[in-house]
């Protein structure tokens, strides 16, 4: 009886009394409750939570848990984009400078077009050379920025235009300069290509406005590449212009392209940071 008893108060003792601190135990909690004023976790360390986790920033006040959501890094530097242009230009001008000067690159490239031309099947290449008039390649270009202002773009459907009208304002006296003789004939005025120019900034202006809206976002840069190749090739197969007057189209035409896609950019960017994201 009195063993039961006994038990029975030990329990009751054991439930109402305070613990006591083992020997070998941490002593963590009790430090920081006496001391610190952080109950929880006094010795240094987070607590295991969001807020706990947050660090100050040099001022002082509290910071962020995530890095805080913006624009995504670009995925071409500026330095890329520069070098890319940098890069067009020195071409353009080396070409040019060999027109004028009746340079030695003119040599190889008359021989190359003198086994070239007439080449082909001549429908198909007179097929392609038509890719690249102002009748079809323009009214493309138009369909897709008609397409853009329908949902809501402004703004890269006026770079588009500016981009296509700049064309020729680049083109036309650049062939009054040179006065360059086309291939199969006496006529001047051939460099560089009025076509090659037309097709690849209308066909690539484009893609560039059609590309959001579309799930596989190859397909219309694609397109454009393989256009203003063929338009390329059929100029040259059928004699109306030299290799290099096509070549420095692509040059020409290329830095409108990155000075477009720039645009687009920073304009995608724009309209991203002014929408609510709450």
């Amino acid at each position: 009886m009195r063993e039961t008893r006994r038990s029975q108060e030990t329990a009751g003792d054991s439930g109402s009394a305070l613990p006591q601190c083992r020997p070998g135990c941490a002593h963590a909690h009790t430090t920081g409750a006496s001391g610190s004023g952080t109950p929880h976790r006094s010795d240094g360390r987070p607590p295991h939570t969001p807020r706990g986790a947050r660090q100050t920033d040099p001022a002082g006040d509290p910071g962020t848990t995530p890095p805080v959501p913006g624009s995504p890094a670009p995925l071409i530097s500026v330095a890329a984009v520069a070098a890319t242009v940098a890069s067009l230009l020195a071409v353009f001008a080396l070409i040019t400078w060999q027109v004028v000067a009746d340079g030695p690159l003119l040599g190889p490239d008359e021989r190359i077009s003198e086994a070239l031309a007439g080449r082909g099947p001549v429908a198909l290449t007179e097929l392609f050379t038509d890719l690249g008039n102002m009748q079809v390649a323009l009214p493309v270009l138009v369909c897709a920025i008609v397409f853009a202002l329908v949902r809501g773009d402004r703004r890269e459907p006026l770079y588009a235009a500016l981009a296509m009208a700049a064309v020729p304002a680049l083109v036309v006296p650049l062939k009054l300069w040179t006065d360059r003789q086309g291939p199969l004939t006496e006529a001047t005025g051939y460099y560089p290509s009025g076509h090659t120019a037309t097709s690849a900034v209308a066909y690539g202006a484009a893609a560039m406005l059609l590309v959001p809206y579309l799930k596989r976002s190859w397909t219309m840069p694609a397109a454009a590449v393989l256009l203003t190749a063929a338009t390329s090739i059929g100029l040259v197969l059928r004699g109306y212009h030299w290799p290099l007057d096509v070549v420095a189209s692509w040059c020409l035409s290329g830095v409108l392209l990155v000075a477009l896609w720039v645009l687009s950019r920073r304009s995608r960017r724009r309209s991203s940071s002014r929408t609510p994201t709450g």
